[in-house]
Order: C-alpha cells, then sequence, then structure tokens
C-alpha cells in the first residue's frame, strides 16, 4: 500500500500542493463478486428491524415516499450489510463499497434538514395556542385546531428523521469496513515469515527470479518477431529517437546547463534573490522529469513492451522523481561553500557535502526500493521470495539512512552550552535521531522474518526526509517573499506572516504523513466527514458550515460598523453642534451597538441555536461573575462615562493624584497623559466611584493664584494699585469677573498679597503665573518695592573649644569673645547686606 502511494506523494512534493483525495466509485455486483472468492472473519450483522403490524404495513405502505431513492437506499444497504456479514471481499472491493456509502451518507447528512423552517413554524403555532388545560374544558375548536397542527408537525418531521436513522446506518456501516480494512492491515504488519538470511530459501528466490527474468526477455522476444510490432516500429522510429534524444539531453545535462543559466541569472538580480534562486531552481526538477517522461514514452512507443515490463517502464517517470528531488534538496537545503552560521541547517562545509552526498544516495535507494517491490508484484512473487527481494535493497536503504542520520546529528556551531536551540536545529536532532532509529528498528525486524514490517519502516522514513525538506524550503521562501514584497531585510525573521505560513505548512503535511505511514486514504475522509458534520453541545450542533456562515457575516457587520463609525466621526458629526466628547461617545457607541447587532445577525444566519445553552450559560454567568466582576464592573462604568460624559477626551483632570489629559476612554480603562508625557492607565470604576477634578468641564474658563510678599513699611495701596494694573493688562486675563488683589496678612517676614483673575484658556495657567511673576519683579523694582526674604541668626556656643581645636585663639579667651553672623534684609537691592 505505502509503495502504491509513493508517486502520487512524489507528485505532491514536486507540485507543493495540498493532496486532494478523490472517492472512486464502483458497482455492488464487483463486491459481491468477489466476496465468493475471498476469506475474512465474520462481523456481526445489522440489528434486527422492529417489525410493523399488518395495520401499521398498510398505513405506511399507503403514504407517498418521502424521497425518490429511498427504495434504492434500503435494496443498496442491505447487500451491503449482507457482503459486510459475509466478510470475504478484497480491500479493492471493500473501498469501492465505502465509497458508495459515504457517497449516500453524504446525501442524508444534507437531508438532516429538510423542512427546518416549516418545522420551527408548526411548532410556534402549537406553542402559541398553548398546552392543554389540566381542569376544565377547551374550546373544541382549538382541540382540533392542534391535534392538526400536531399531525402536520409529524409529517414534517418524517423526512429528517429519516434521513437520520438512514445517515446512522450508513455511517455504521462504513464504521465495520474500516475496522475490517484496519484489522487485515495489522494482520499483515505483525504476520512473521520465514527470515530473508536463512540460506534455505535463496535457492527458491533466486530461482523465482530467474523465471521472471526470463519471462520478460520471452514477451519481448516475441513483440519483436511479430511483424505487426516491427511495422509499428518502423513507423514510429522517428518519433522514438527525437524522443530518445530529448531524454539524453535531459537526464544527462539538462540539470547542469540549467544550473548555470539559474547561476547567471540570479547574479543580475539586487532584490529578492532568495525567491528568485527558489523559482529558477524548479527547472532542476522539471527538465529531468521532462526527459525521464520523454524516454518512458519512448519505450512504449517502440511495441515491443510485454504485460510485465509495461508497468516497469510506465512508473519510471515517477520513481525517478526520487533522485531528481533529492539533488534539488540537496542543493537547496545542503549547499557548498556555506559557514555553519549561513547554513540552512547549520552544519560545516565538510559536514554539509557529506550529508548532500548521503541525501542524493537516499533518492536513489528509495528509487531501487520502489521498483523491487513493483518487480515482485508484477510477477506475483510469494511472500518468502518478495521478503529475501527487498532485504538487500531495504538494507541499502536503511544503511543510507542510517549514516544520512549521524551526518545530521553532527552540531559544529557555536552556541552556548544552555542556550535554547532554534527551531531547525531542534528539528534536526529529531529528524537525525530518528532516522538512526528507523534502520536499526527495520534491519532487526526483517532479520526476524517481519518482512511487512520491514517495508513498513524505512521507505516511509526517507519519504518523511522529504516531506521536511519541502516544508523548510517553503518555510524559507515564505520569509524571502515577505522580504520582497515589504522591503524590509531584518525583521521578516521575526515577522508573524512567515510563521502563521509555516504553521499552515505543517497543518497541510500532516495527512501526506499520516497516508506515508501508513493511514488509509478512508481514515482521512472519514475524519473529514466527522469534522463537516461537527459537534453537538446540549440541543445545538454546531457544523463547519455554520461556523463559516457566522464568522463571515460577523466580519461583514464588524467592516460595517467600522464605515459607519468613520463616516461619522470625519463627516456627520464634524457639522453639527456636539463637542470633542458628545462625538466620541457617539461614535463608541454606535460600535458597541453595532458589534452586538452583527454578532446577533450572523447567531441567526448560521442557525444557532442557543436556547439549549442557556443553563449552561447561567450556571458559567455565577462563576465568571465573580471572577470578572473588576472587569465586569469597569466595563459597565466604562458605559456610564460614554453616556453621561463626566470626562471626555480632551479633558484636564486630576484624579488619585495624578493630573493630565485624557486621550483615550476605552471599555475597561482611561488613559490619561500627564504634563511629564507618560500614560496613566486608570480603571473605569476609579473614574466613577472615586473623586475626580475636572479643570476643563464644560468649559475652558480657569482662575489663577500669584502670591507674592512685600517688606513691612511698604505702601499696600501702592502694592495692590500695580499688582491690579498686572493682572488686568495680561492678555488671558478676562474682563467679567474683573481681577481681584487681596491683602493675604502679616507673615512672619513680609506682607502677603495676592493675585486671583480668571483665565479665559485654564490650560495656559503656568504661562500665565510665569508672565505675572516677570511682571511683579519688573514693576516692583521701578518702584523702589523690596520683596523680603527670610532672616536667620546663628550663634555659635564655646567659641574657645572651636578656636582650640583650629589653632587661632590663644588659651585664656573667654566666653566674653563671641561671634555673631547676622543676615540683615538686603535695602537697597544690589544684593549685599
Amino acid at each position: 500500500m505505502i509503495r502504491a502511494t509513493a508517486p502520487l506523494l512524489a507528485l505532491w512534493l514536486l507540485l507543493v500542493a495540498t493532496p486532494v483525495w478523490a472517492q472512486n466509485t464502483g458497482v455492488l455486483a464487483d463486491v459481491t463478486g468477489e466476496a465468493a472468492g475471498s476469506t475474512q472473519e465474520e462481523t456481526s450483522p445489522d440489528p434486527a428491524a422492529v417489525e410493523l403490524t399488518e395495520e401499521q404495513a398498510a398505513e405506511a405502505a399507503a403514504l407517498p415516499p418521502v424521497f425518490d431513492d429511498l427504495e434504492d437506499w434500503e435494496e443498496f444497504s442491505k447487500r451491503a450489510g449482507d457482503a459486510i456479514e459475509e466478510g470475504r471481499a478484497s480491500n479493492a472491493a471493500l473501498a469501492d463499497l465505502r465509497d458508495q456509502l459515504s457517497d449516500w451518507r453524504e446525501v442524508f447528512l444534507t437531508r438532516e434538514g429538510t423542512n427546518q423552517a416549516r418545522i420551527a413554524t408548526v411548532e410556534d403555532q402549537i406553542d402559541a395556542l398553548g398546552a392543554a388545560p389540566d381542569v376544565g374544558d377547551e374550546d373544541p375548536r382549538v382541540i382540533a385546531r392542534r391535534a392538526e397542527l400536531t399531525e402536520r408537525l409529524q409529517l414534517l418531521r418524517a423526512p429528517s428523521r429519516l434521513a437520520t436513522e438512514a445517515y446512522t446506518r450508513a455511517d455504521g456501516l462504513i464504521g465495520e469496513i474500516d475496522s475490517i480494512v484496519r484489522d487485515r492491515q495489522a494482520q499483515r504488519i505483525t504476520e512473521r515469515t520465514t527470515s530473508p538470511l536463512n540460506p534455505t530459501v535463496w535457492p527458491a528466490t533466486f530461482e523465482a527470479l530467474l523465471r521472471s527474468v526470463l519471462a520478460m526477455r520471452t514477451e519481448i522476444e516475441t513483440q519483436i518477431q511479430s511483424s505487426t510490432r516491427r511495422a509499428e516500429l518502423s513507423e514510429q522510429l522517428p518519433a522514438i529517437l527525437a524522443l530518445l534524444a530529448v531524454a539524453l539531453v535531459m537526464v544527462m545535462r539538462g540539470r547542469v546547463w540549467f544550473g548555470h543559466l539559474s547561476g547567471l541569472l540570479e547574479s543580475r538580480t539586487r532584490r529578492g534573490q532568495g525567491v528568485v534562486r527558489f523559482v529558477l531552481s524548479l527547472g532542476q526538477i522539471i527538465i529531468p522529469f521532462v526527459g525521464l517522461m520523454a524516454l518512458s514514452q519512448a519505450l512504449e512507443l517502440s511495441s515491443m513492451l510485454g504485460r510485465r515490463t509495461q508497468p516497469l517502464v510506465e512508473a519510471l517517470p515517477l520513481y525517478g522523481l526520487f533522485p531528481i528531488l533529492a539533488h534539488w534538496l540537496a542543493a537547496l537545503l545542503m549547499p557548498e561553500g556555506r559557514s555553519a552560521e549561513d547554513h540552512p541547517l547549520k552544519l560545516d562545509a565538510e559536514a554539509s557535502q557529506r550529508a548532500a552526498r548521503r541525501f542524493v544516495w537516499l533518492g536513489y535507494a528509495l528509487m531501487a526500493f520502489a521498483y523491487a517491490g513493483l518487480f515482485a508484484q508484477v510477477n506475483s512473487f510469494d511472500v518468502v521470495p518478495t521478503a529475501v527481494l527487498m532485504f538487500p535493497v531495504g538494507f541499502v536503504l536503511c544503511w543510507t539512512l542510517y549514516w544520512l542520520g549521524r551526518k545530521l546529528r553532527r552540531d559544529t556551531s557555536i552556541e552556548e552550552a544552555d542556550a535554547a536551540r532554534s527551531f531547525r536545529q531542534s528539528l534536526r536532532g529529531m529528524v537525525s535521531r530518528g532516522l538512526i532509529l528507523a534502520a536499526v528498528i527495520a534491519v532487526v525486524l526483517a532479520a526476524l522474518g517481519y518482512s511487512a514490517a520491514f517495508e513498513a519502516i524505512p521507505y516511509p522514513a526517507g519519504m518523511t526526509l522529504y516531506v521536511f525538506g519541502v516544508l523548510l524550503i517553503l518555510q524559507r521562501l515564505s520569509v524571502d517573499a515577505y522580504t520582497l514584497l515589504t522591503k524590509s531585510d531584518n525583521s521578516a525573521q521575526d515577522a508573524l506572516i512567515p510563521v502563521l505560513i509555516g504553521f499552515a505548512l505543517i497543518v497541510i503535511a500532516l495527512p501526506v504523513l499520516a497516508v506515508i505511514w501508513g493511514a488509509q486514504v478512508t481514515d482521512l475522509t472519514e475524519l473529514w466527514a466527522r469534522f463537516r458534520e461537527g459537534f453537538a453541545i446540549g440541543a445545538t450542533r454546531i457544523s463547519p458550515t455554520s461556523f463559516l456562515t457566522f464568522v463571515v457575516i460577523f466580519v461583514v457587520g464588524y467592516t460595517v460598523t467600522r464605515l459607519v463609525q468613520a463616516a461619522l466621526r470625519t463627516t456627520v458629526l464634524p457639522r453639527t453642534k456636539l463637542d470633542i466628547g458628545g462625538q466620541n461617545a457617539i461614535v463608541a457607541g454606535m460600535g458597541y451597538v453595532g458589534i452586538f447587532l452583527a454578532a446577533l445577525i450572523a447567531i441567526t444566519t448560521a442557525g444557532i441555536d442557543l436556547s439549549g445553552l442557556a443553563i449552561v450559560a447561567g450556571a458559567l454567568s455565577v462563576g465568571i461573575g465573580f471572577g470578572l466582576q473588576n472587569i465586569v464592573s469597569n466595563f459597565v462604568a466604562g458605559i456610564i462615562l460614554l453616556i453621561e460624559r463626566p470626562i471626555s477626551e480632551g479633558d484636564w483632570i486630576e484624579v488619585g493624584g495624578q493630573m493630565g489629559y485624557v486621550r483615550d476612554i476605552s471599555v475597561r480603562s482611561t488613559r490619561i497623559e500627564t504634563f511629564d508625557k507618560t500614560d496613566v492607565i486608570v480603571p473605569n470604576a476609579d473614574l466613577v466611584a472615586g473623586q475626580v477634578t475636572n479643570w476643563t468641564r464644560g468649559n475652558s474658563v480657569g482662575r489663577v493664584i500669584v502670591s507674592v510678599g512685600v517688606a513691612y513699611g511698604t505702601d499696600t495701596k501702592q502694592v495692590t494699585d500695580i499688582l491690579k494694573d498686572i493682572a488686568e493688562n495680561h492678555p488671558m486675563v478676562i474682563a467679567n469677573p474683573p481681577a481681584s488683589v487681596l491683602f493675604r496678612g502679616f507673615g512672619a517676614d513680609s506682607l502677603d498679597f495676592e493675585i486671583r483673575a480668571y483665565l479665559r484658556d485654564v490650560n495656559w495657567v503656568m504661562a500665565v503665573h510665569s508672565d505675572m511673576n516677570h511682571a511683579i519683579n519688573t514693576r516692583f523694582a521701578e518702584a523702589g518695592i523690596e520683596i523680603p526674604f527670610a532672616q536667620r541668626d546663628l550663634w555659635l556656643r564655646n567659641p574657645e573649644t572651636l578656636a582650640h581645636a583650629a589653632g587661632d585663639l590663644p588659651p585664656h579667651a573667654g566666653p566674653t569673645d563671641l561671634t555673631k553672623d547676622s543676615h540683615d534684609a538686603d535695602t537697597d537691592g544690589d544684593g549685599d547686606p
């Protein structure tokens, strides 16, 4: 099975595309026909159907059929159940039968939604009539109407229920087939035969091999002796020679010539060299592959191939992809002349060269392994000769995997012992250990006689290595493409988009890896069917279709909401008389309402019934309420701030000891920019429940207070007139209410005055305060008014002790030698006391 899927997987590696599995269709008669010649253990029969009474059967027969093809399904399902119960059909016949059952299951899954709208309408009508009263009589017309609607509801539900029953039956039959196939596969893998190392089986294998070669030679000689075949050969000889010449040139020299051309074109490219290098490198795959196809076509046109040689020639282009891809992957992942830091796999030059050589050998070993299996299949080898034939080829493959794993495990890159290893280095280490382990286990199993298990390990291991190599190349291509499109060379490695692309590539590769390691394609299709079926939460079923519908409708509604907000913010609201705070509140409220309506419409359109989740949601809301009560309170406070608007964007506020301008009011918090240009995030609940000072609420008028002191003895009337004149002449001071000057009192060192004036814009209060201080200093200096400062007297106790310590005073100095340092007021304004 693994070798049979190799061509498809090789084509996937060539085209770098997601595999698409096509379901085969067949005729049930083939299944029942093959069942007569095959053997398999019995499976459990279908559950017995419930027998109907004669009256019920007559009523059912009188009703019109729900679906036109229901009788066909009943006949097909019965015959399918009989074939599965006998358990003697081959795997190919079972796969054909499964495909037909899968088609029926898809049909029934679609029909489960029949009459849903009509059913909902009738249920609403019955609910409108209400339940029958427990006490008292009810109007006969209501009773008759309820009975009529109930009967109609049952008729409307019949197609959906029958479709659900048929879907369940088809799904059960598919499950039985999958179980049979898995049991057969497990039995084949665990089956033990004679070890290929046993010399007693070598003569029989050599005899079978020689007999097959002689039979192939006989077929070719028979074709040559036929005059008709010779005539066809003579007629097609020019085309055959042309194809052989093309094949010879493309296979032998095409890759080398195209490599030189790629190097020339790449050297002339300035930007996007990685993308150009990848695109040009595809020619090293296409040209040899076309050459192999030309060779295969030339051999087929010769008309000299027999029944045994025809499949071998037809498989030449597909199996030849193994060495072609090996050369391509080795050139991109293990280039020559790269240092360990710049190498894609972090290998030094010597290790890279040896690993590249081993990888190319791996490609030829895979081709030989696949051809050996095809040769044994074409010539109908028995199990033991097949195992003996596959062992030497498989051993060479395992040896190549083992040494390639050892070369990849060598790590000469410079890094600290405790430093985190990169993803590629970790992947390289994991792959190297896996290759070594797979090679050793495969050889041991082959020696013990588990030939099927031996075939199922090294071949998938080599194919897995191909897949990992393609993933690394595509991931690097995504980084190069992102660099080319964004023109940012430094940030491409840390960008999010290349990481998402790499994750998507890994997800796409998962089904390919599953098939490589023996998973049935039907298993993948079954997983896809389960995924399409969705999952149920209570009475609510959420399918991928409904989910995608919800996402699309919600995204459209969200986009429309943002467009309406932008139109209101830039076009409509600026032409109204609303202030900036009111405009922001309307825009924010429109956003909340729009998102809520978008979610509601999306849920309704997708057909998601949330009534079944009411109890669960109620239970969760209690726990969530306790855990998220602060967040909920901040959210509610944000709504209150937008409605009442005690503060708006641009206001100068003071809250919790922080003062600054409101820059943004969100659902949970408010951002304040302080005068130091730092942002302070304040929860909305603090703004609603706490004390907030808004200096610019309603208008920008505010008061400035300037304090000043003069020396004792100064004329207070003159000081008042000067200060009032300074306040009234400032351009930011308004006339109404007028500025005032207050004589506040007698201070310890001065007579204290205050200027109190209202400004037309309180945001300039600090600048106005500074301007008035400058004016006061100038006017007081002109008027000879003194601005005093504090006086202090310093007395030194026991100065003779200090003098003795310093050596300045004689020892007999007495206590009358005291020093007094007095700072008197500056009376003349020159700075000297």
